[in-house]
């Protein structure tokens, strides 16, 4: 896991290969069907680029949309082991509908059926990671087979750009004063996968119970569970709150922020800002998860836990 936390930034030189590729058919939409790690990448392309028409599916089957935005999609499957339960039904139900459809994975039995019937497919390298920390090589990738250059362009800059292991000492200080309760991320709209990015790496690597949420909606709603009744506060004393604070959001999301770190301070429950950092949007992301990832080592290292994760899920997966 070290490794791969160490390594992440060298997977921006990866030059997507797309077999078959005179079969990928031009789209007006694209769904990216993906469950867990393998799904980050089609959120933080959404965010990178608002303007696509692109949805995230995180289910069996197919996005609920009309048939006629379905024929003019292209499915994207994407599945890091190959092997996922909901994309590779996802296949079958596009497959029967004769929709367009593009493969990425490592292999498995998604690229098995993607080869026998002719579809096109991107394999990137299995270097035996779990699929949250291969977001590089599932970033180039779908932003390869959509086409959305500048994107595929800009992430190329990462590999010299992100220096990893510059944040390890800060994730090491932040993993101290997190141990003993449950991180709730919060975020402006604009960087809600940087957001949920953090809360998976919590779950997953860190083993913790975490939760993320997005300004302003969550001052309609969330932060009235932090108004503190006698029978109820103990529970909010169980919350660490990180702020990720990014100075081009919109001015009144940075006073809210402001107001609502100034509410929690003086009921005594710990906040920490992280400042969203870098030259361009995908920097202060990946920069942000580089520091997710640290935190969540040394998180899980404190807990006893070994590299071996989502034993829990296996098990889950298993008996279902």
């Amino acid at each position: 896991m070290r490794e791969a936390i160490i390594n992440f930034s060298k997977q921006f030189d990866y030059q997507p290969v797309i077999e078959n590729k005179s079969a990928l058919k031009k789209a007006e939409y694209f769904a990216v069907v993906g469950m867990g790690g393998s799904g980050l990448a089609g959120d933080l392309l959404r965010d990178y680029n608002p303007h696509l028409n692109l949805i995230v599916h995180k289910n069996y089957s197919l996005p609920v949309l009309a048939d006629g935005i379905l024929k003019k999609s292209l499915i994207i499957l994407s599945s890091y082991s190959g092997n996922t339960e909901e994309v590779i039904d996802s296949y079958q139900a596009a497959k029967k509908k004769r929709l367009a459809m593009a493969a990425i994975s490592v292999g498995g039995k998604l690229l098995d059926q993607a080869k026998a019937d002719g579809i096109p497919y991107i394999q990137f390298p299995d270097l035996g990671i779990e699929p949250r920390f291969a977001l590089g090589f599932s970033f180039r990738a779908l932003a390869g087979i959509i086409g959305e250059r500048n994107a595929f362009e800009e992430s190329s800059g990462l590999a010299d750009l992100l220096k990893p292991e510059d944040f390890e000492e800060k994730g090491k200080e932040l993993a101290k004063k997190l141990k003993g309760f449950a991180p709730l991320i919060y975020s402006s709209e604009k960087n809600r996968t940087a957001a949920y990015n953090w809360k998976i790496r919590f779950n997953e690597t860190g083993r913790v119970p975490a939760f993320c949420n997005v300004f302003p909606e969550l001052n309609h709603n969330e932060l009235a569970g932090f108004d503190f009744q006698e029978s109820t506060k103990e529970l909010s004393r169980n919350f660490y709150f990180i702020f990720l604070k990014d100075f081009s959001d919109h001015p009144r999301i940075i006073k809210r922020m402001k107001t609502m770190e100034a509410i929690l301070r003086d009921k005594k429950l710990p906040v920490k800002n992280i400042n969203l950092e870098g030259e361009n949007f995908l920097h202060k992301i990946f920069s942000s998860i580089a520091l997710a990832d640290w935190t969540s080592f040394h998180l899980a290292q404190a807990g006893g836990f070994k590299n071996k994760s989502e034993l829990i899920v296996e098990k889950f997966k298993k008996l279902i």
